[in-house]
């Protein structure tokens, strides 16, 4: 099934996309359109409010910002405008939104006035082409603009904020909202760049999506996924719905595999096994005696899992190795987490042994473990989420979850989406063991490991959202109570009420 999701393109495909766009017998004027989209959204924002401070910068982006400008100023909004470019540099559609922002009256200042009543102040400063720290005087306008405290609204990224990373540079704009131009961009939806791009709203500028190249990031969207897990049928019984077993819980570590194994149920596998590591491990789960609990080998040894979930509280004892070595040898899909990618990490025989494998592997990752795996650092993965994780994929021939803000979904292919889902409540312990419990639960139900990385990482987060929405959390939201929101969800979606 192709789903078909919105596009994210990286500041290099969104260029090469202009200028294939301006090769065209009759070009749209692409910076004509931005502006005035731009002044559209200002004047809904600005509500009431009567008066704006504009700040136009040396590039295109700040000629985006003179076209709203003018657009502004003729429906008799107060514009005051601040520009720090060089007139006689600055590209061509650039320069003529200046000629004409001067020929309808407008004003130019080199800097912001010391007072003013602004209801809103237009980013219009840097785009996606910034790719270096600011100067002092661009330091300045952004730290001012900041101390402000007035609704921004940034055009196409907020300035400072690189558009392929989200990694902010020495300053960087906060803005309450962002309208994006053709396409998202992975900076707006990853790393810092939700806490500094405020609500994100998107403008085609009319070119046809059809146009466009197809693209290798996607943002994953509830239409989406929810057709992929199908209603059941009332002759329906648990061998249909699939196998789990959850390999883990080492001594202190058991209720990670009981979380994992929670989730496991809650989204709809038929049977789930337990092979506990502990040497006292229980022999039953008080709370979810559903639950079948067996020794590590005995688990191993079931002839009929559908799929392996292999990490919630593993452990890296001798027993753990050899646990994960007989896994990765098991004809059969895996999702492994936590300890069993430290294992891999440490163990080069194993990560050749992952990559050799024909079924599929969900690997689930927070950044400090995805350093491991890349011989790195915990800050060299965030300031490269999408490669990280894309080198990693290619690495391993795994499908690969970065866990983090704006989750990174890779695969082998060079393929990758970014979820929009989640929030800082997933900041405590357990939330990964619950993840892998999703993700071997519809794998069970025969949905693609790829489709079910998508739809486990999106119902997950929004999961957290549900519950922050309710008012439980973001402060103190609790791991079961997620896998309980995801059930309540994933219902929802198949059998709407």
């Amino acid at each position: 099934m192709s789903i078909p999701f919105k596009p994210i393109y990286r500041s290099r495909e969104i260029k090469d996309i202009e200028q294939r766009l301006a090769q065209q017998p009759a070009p749209p004027a692409l910076m004509e359109r931005a502006g005035l989209a731009a002044a559209e959204l200002a004047r809904e924002l600005l509500a009431d409010k009567t008066s704006v401070l504009v700040l136009a910068g040396p590039g295109n982006n700040g000629g985006d910002a003179l076209v709203a400008a003018r657009h502004l100023k003729s429906w008799w909004y107060r514009v005051t405008l601040v520009f720090t470019g060089d007139r006689d540099k600055l590209p061509g559609d650039a320069s003529r939104a200046l000629a004409q922002w001067l020929d309808a009256g407008g004003g130019l200042l080199e800097d912001i006035p010391t007072a003013g009543d602004w209801g809103l102040v237009i980013d219009g400063l840097f785009g996606i082409g910034l790719a270096r720290d600011l100067d002092p005087r661009y330091l300045e306008l952004v730290k001012r603009t900041n101390q402000m405290r007035l609704p921004v609204l940034s055009l196409d990224i907020p300035s400072g904020l690189d558009s392929d990373t989200g990694q902010p540079f020495r300053a960087t704009v906060r803005a309450t909202h962002t309208l994006t131009f053709l396409a998202l961009k992975p900076g707006l939806l990853t790393a810092y760049g939700p806490d500094y791009c405020g609500r994100v709203h998107l403008d085609t500028l009319g070119v046809d999506a059809a146009a466009l190249p197809e693209p290798k990031g996607r943002l994953p969207e509830r239409d989406g996924l929810a057709p992929l897990l199908k209603p059941r049928p009332l002759n329906s019984h648990k061998g249909m719905l699939g196998s789990v077993g959850i390999l883990g819980g080492a001594d202190s570590m058991v209720g990670a595999a009981l979380l994992a194994g929670r989730a496991a149920l809650r989204l709809g596998a038929g049977r789930i096994y337990l092979g506990l590591l502990a040497e006292n491990a229980p022999g039953v789960d008080i709370e979810q005696p559903e639950l079948m609990i067996r020794t590590p080998d005995g688990l191993l040894d079931l002839g009929h899992l559908s799929c392996l979930v292999v990490g919630p509280g593993l452990g890296q004892s001798e027993q753990a190795l050899r646990l994960l070595q007989r896994s990765l040898e098991a004809d059969l899909p895996l999702v492994l987490d936590a300890d069993a990618l430290n294992l891999i990490a440490a163990h080069p025989a194993l990560a050749e042994r992952l990559r050799a494998r024909k079924k599929d592997a969900i690997l689930t990752p927070h950044p400090a473990e995805a350093g491991r795996l890349l011989a790195s650092s915990n800050h060299e993965v965030q300031q490269d989420r999408i490669g990280s994780a894309l080198v990693l994929a290619g690495r391993l021939n795994c499908l690969l979850v970065l866990k983090g803000a704006g989750t990174i979904c890779a695969a082998p292919d060079d393929t990758w989406y970014i979820n929009p889902t989640g929030n800082p409540g997933l900041s405590s312990a357990g939330m990964g063991d619950v993840l892998s419990g999703i993700l071997g639960a519809l794998i069970a139900q025969r949905v693609n490991p790829r489709q079910a990385m998508l739809l486990g990482v999106y119902l997950h987060g929004l999961a957290a959202d549900e519950l922050v929405r309710e008012g439980l959390g973001p402060i103190g939201l609790t791991a079961s109570e997620v896998s309980g929101k995801a059930r309540e969800l994933l219902n929802g979606w198949v059998y709407p009420r």
